[in-house]
């Protein structure tokens, strides 16, 4: 697949005129124009939402007989008080907001298009009829006088008293109760494990007495994350051990702050219980001893797996510092999490926008209660699970860019000898290299990703809605099968990444780049396990040094915070959101060194360090590797076994 492969051609005769990146050509052009026609699929979606009305009934809302607020309607058959002009009347408002059909997730009731949102409370028939005479705005059906509102033939036509004060959703045009309590239910429905109500209202007090608290915490991980990212680039060397250092602290201190802060609250109850909170305290009290007793068995657990591996750190210190030095000559490098995060959210933005056109498009119809309803008959109505597709395989392609972007620009550094002769903007070479010639293995690849991923998502969907009425044995299948499709995605991940590390050097298709991969992998499976398992270890103490300074610090505002309620909730949504920063920066540097080893694993192979066959790496990788050769010698294994392990991933013709 692809254009002409001439990537490799200088390799074909001779070790030494091998000099990668210096021929690019392109690979997997057909899947390039499979990826093309399907997002054309994806706009045409998009397009007959719009084209059908959906759009406007979208945007303008609709009531419960076809009409669409806010413009003349077209008079249907099926409703007899569709058909009207509703240029004056702009907004929807439903006669009873709170009566949620959770099972399909629609309001139960009757929708019509007014002139103005009721601001005020409406406590009786009474203020419902001086509301549409002062405002003009009719909250009866249309067939309806303001005089008759108070007739008993008009149960079912008025809305349910109280009539809640509501203001309209900004550029949707639907009249929202101001005071959401009334939705309570709804989210009481969808938090099973909540057996007290109150537990639930007091949850949702918490993040909003705290909100304040939690989006100064969020901003603080997101320093963190930046500020560890600047400190890799520069004290790289000493890292590992100030990483491993804080983390003792940090666990240590977190740990003993957490059961000290139970045994105040335990001996001095009245000076932390008033009366008017006396079960917020005892929540309070409870998750203190819970949050001492996991951090007291996370600090253990932690304390014995660094003592396993503290023999293998050297290794890390060399990885880091090599890698550090990347990100001083491509500081571009550190904001790739923003782009990213700032692309997918702008196809989720896309993706959100066509599936709610979608659930307004087609034909209206009549439904068990006759009121209408706008549906998609025929082969139409299956696009919703195209639409699912493409914001699996259109995710994974973005990601995937960004994977190849990361390789281009390393592959770049690495095996550019003098680094003066960087490109200016190595990241902006790489970004044109993919835009060039590698888009359609990085189609292909995240083609694959998707294809384990749907069968994986039908499983847990199966599993959701089987919960409880399968048997155990149906169960323990179902589980099975997800994990596996799990285990096989996380793989065929890691295979993608070095696929896409692959085609950067040798500018081969995606399925002859993945081979490479995997020969260079399974020859080197000794060092990947030990890459693999100290280098993410340490970049996991990273992530968790985060999340524990992001908690610690919440827990100390919240226990100083003197209207504070439960700190459940809060703490989660503080700790979630730092390990998700975390995450997304430090997997950058994750995928640097393993595009390090790729790059290190050839060069060690056509080259040896001699004249005219001098090596691209870093001296101090080398001198890591001398290290541990001599090391190896003395325990009398020797250096011949760990020299073997690196083998080309240029294949000899």
């Amino acid at each position: 697949m692809g254009c002409c492969s001439s990537a490799s051609s200088a390799a074909q005769s001779s070790k030494r005129e091998w000099k990668p990146l210096e021929d690019r050509s392109c690979t997997d052009i057909p899947w390039l124009l499979l990826f093309i026609l399907f997002c054309i699929g994806m706009g045409f979606i998009c397009g007959f939402s719009v084209a059908t009305g959906a759009a406007a009934r979208l945007v303008s809302g609709y009531d419960s007989f076809g009409n669409v607020c806010g413009q003349k309607n077209a008079e249907s058959e099926l409703f007899p008080l569709s058909g009207m002009d509703h240029t004056h009347r702009k907004y929807v408002f439903f006669l009873d907001p709170c009566n949620l059909d959770l099972i399909n997730r629609k309001i139960k009731s009757i929708a019509l298009c007014v002139a103005a949102c009721p601001t005020q409370e409406l406590k009786t028939i009474s203020d419902v009829q001086k509301f549409a005479e002062i405002n003009g705005s009719a909250l009866c059906t249309y067939n309806l006088k303001p005089s008759e509102y108070a007739s008993p033939a008009v149960i079912g036509l008025c809305p349910r008293l109280p009539v809640p004060a509501s203001a309209p959703i900004p550029f949707f045009h639907r009249c929202a109760p101001v005071n959401i309590s009334c939705y309570a239910k709804f989210a009481e429905a969808l938090i099973t494990f909540v057996s007290d109500n109150s537990v639930l209202h007091r949850l949702i007090s918490g993040v909003m007495t705290s909100k304040e608290i939690i989006l100064g915490l969020c901003l603080l991980s997101l320093v963190l994350s930046m500020s560890l990212m600047v400190i890799i680039r520069y004290i790289s060397r000493v890292l590992v051990w100030i990483l491993t250092f804080l983390l003792i602290l940090g666990s240590l201190g977190g740990t003993g702050l957490l059961w000290w802060l139970y045994a105040k609250q335990r001996k001095s109850p009245k000076e932390t219980i008033t009366s008017e909170q006396p079960q917020i305290a005892e929540a309070n009290l409870r998750a203190l001893l819970i949050y001492a007793i996991s951090a007291t068995v996370f600090t253990v657990i932690l304390f014995l797996v660094m003592l396993v591996m503290r023999k293998r750190v050297a290794l890390t210190i060399a990885l880091f510092h090599v890698a550090g030095k990347v990100f001083i000559h491509l500081p571009l490098l550190v904001f790739q999490p923003f782009w990213t995060f700032f692309a997918l959210v702008l196809f989720w933005v896309y993706w959100i926008m066509t599936l709610l056109f979608l659930g307004t498009a087609g034909t209206a119809v009549e439904n068990e209660r006759g009121l209408a309803e706008f549906t998609v008959s025929g082969p139409l109505q299956y696009m919703w699970w195209y639409h699912v597709v493409g914001l699996i395989w259109i995710s994974e392609f973005i990601l995937a860019c960004q994977q190849m972007t990361v390789a281009g620009a390393v592959v770049t550094y690495y095996f550019t000898r003098d680094k003066r002769n960087l490109p200016f903007t190595p990241i902006l070479a790489s970004i044109n290299r993919l835009i060039r010639y590698h888009l359609g293995t990085v189609a292909k690849g995240s083609f694959i990703i998707t294809l384990v991923k749907i069968p994986r998502m039908i499983l847990m969907y199966i599993h959701s809605q089987l919960k409880g009425k399968e048997n155990a044995c149906a169960r323990c299948v179902l589980k099975s099968c997800i994990c596996c499709l799990w285990c096989l995605e996380k793989c065929l991940n890691y295979l993608n990444q070095n696929a896409y590390t692959a085609t950067a050097i040798n500018s081969t298709n995606f399925c002859t780049s993945a081979k490479d991969a995997f020969v260079i992998l399974v020859e080197n499976a000794l060092r990947v396990a030990a890459i693999n398992t100290v280098g993410d270890f340490m970049l996991f103490l990273g992530k968790v040094l985060i999340v524990c300074g992001t908690g610690l610090t919440g827990v100390m505002l919240l226990n100083y915070q003197q209207d504070y309620t439960v700190w459940v909730l809060p703490l989660i949504i503080v700790c979630l959101f730092a390990f998700l920063v975390a995450h997304c920066f430090l997997s950058i540097y994750e995928m640097v060194v393993d595009v390090l080893f790729l790059c290190f694993a050839i060069d060690t192979k056509y080259n040896d360090g001699s004249p005219g066959r001098e090596f691209y790496m870093d001296k101090v990788l080398m001198e890591f590797v001398e290290n541990s050769r001599k090391a190896m010698k003395e325990a009398g294994k020797g250096g011949v076994a760990d020299a073997r392990e690196l083998k080309p991933m240029l294949r000899r013709r």
